[in-house]
């Protein structure tokens, strides 16, 4: 038998087992976890962060305390599976299944809601847009910002909590289930004891459990994204998911199922084959990873800075060159906007 032939056997009794003690909170916790971010949304202190004008010319507050959701939700989410024993570390890859089938429905549900809020009892009527199409109307949305009330926003919520929460527990899960399946897999296939990189560092004997370093290596990576997302989320408020993007199944759907379910694919993969880097691989990759990422929020960062100072400002040690742009919103009114062309945009 081979070591991931091993590994699936072990990946399979473990989940049946955790399958009989978790089955009663998977079915709570699938009603229930959106409900619960979205209550955290609504009563977590927050500051009022603002978005771009809407083509109705409304420059609309949202509430930003994802990061601390994202605290909370994490320590119930741990607490609950180490202290306290509440569930299996790996609930959510034990359960996988129906966890799809819960957020396919949810996903679907809201499609329709928003759908028929958009004629019934939109937030914003002038930022409604229509194509004449329903089925085009049902993917990409008809109503911009869909709200409860002032501030509770349909688009910013679904974006940044039950997906991208999600996204780092589910990370945790499939290391938590690695953990568990891995077992007697220190032991090479010739039967000669293997130097692993687990949890607490390099080990070496015939038995117990690890985490590969890749495994962790990608909890790193993708953690890093998320709590910079959170951290940063007023930022995000200005990109186009919030101020262009309408709010359809190709969000509704996209933030409650497509997230969670294909940015986590990694560590599917390596709960099947787990895979141990060498030191100078683990290290490069892990330079890679944050030196890619750090471009990626220094290119963001700049166009922000730029249309926040107005032009008025230096990038690299440079006056900022921008183009002046004008553009009418569907109440008839002029607006001027910016756009860099110098940094990583231009030069």
């Amino acid at each position: 038998m081979t070591v991931n032939q091993r590994h699936s056997k072990n990946s399979a009794t473990i989940a049946e087992k955790n399958n009989g003690k978790d089955e009663g909170i998977v079915a709570q916790t699938g009603k229930t976890w959106g409900r619960d971010r979205g209550v955290l949304y609504a009563v977590l202190p927050a500051k009022i962060g603002y978005g771009q004008r809407t083509p109705a010319g409304y420059i609309l507050p949202y509430k930003v305390n994802g990061l601390l959701a994202w605290t909370i939700s994490h320590a119930v989410y741990l607490a609950g599976a180490y202290y306290f024993s509440w569930w299996s570390p790996s609930i959510i890859h034990d359960n996988w299944g129906s966890l799809l089938i819960a957020a396919n429905i949810y996903g679907f549900f809201l499609t329709f809601f928003v759908y028929f809020k958009a004629y019934y009892f939109p937030t914003h009527p002038a930022d409604r847009k229509y194509s004449g199409s329903v089925l085009y109307d049902l993917m990409m949305g008809i109503e911009m910002n869909p709200r409860f009330g002032e501030l509770w926003d349909f688009k910013l919520f679904h974006n940044g909590r039950p997906g991208i929460v999600a996204w780092t527990m589910i990370n945790l899960s499939f290391a938590a289930a690695q953990y568990q399946a891995i077992g007697t897999e220190i032991v090479g296939e010739d039967g000669e004891w293997k130097r692993v990189w687990g949890m607490l560092g390099w080990v070496r004997g015939k038995t117990g459990c690890y985490v590969t370093n890749s495994m962790i290596l990608l909890n790193i990576l993708h953690a890093t994204y998320v709590l910079d997302f959170f951290y940063n989320e007023d930022w995000y408020l200005r990109t186009i998911d919030i101020a262009h993007d309408h709010f359809g199944f190709y969000l509704a759907w996209g933030d409650t199922v497509w997230l969670p379910w294909m940015y986590t694919l990694q560590s599917h993969y390596l709960v099947r084959n787990p895979v141990d880097l060498s030191t100078p691989y683990f290290l490069f990759v892990l330079a890679m990873g944050f030196s890619g990422y750090y471009i990626f929020r220094a290119v963001n960062h700049q166009k922000d800075y730029v249309r926040r100072a107005d032009g008025n400002c230096k990038v690299w040690g440079k006056p900022a060159t921008f183009i002046r742009t004008k553009f009418i919103t569907s109440d008839g009114t002029e607006h001027s906007s910016t756009l860099i062309t110098c940094g990583y945009w231009g030069e």
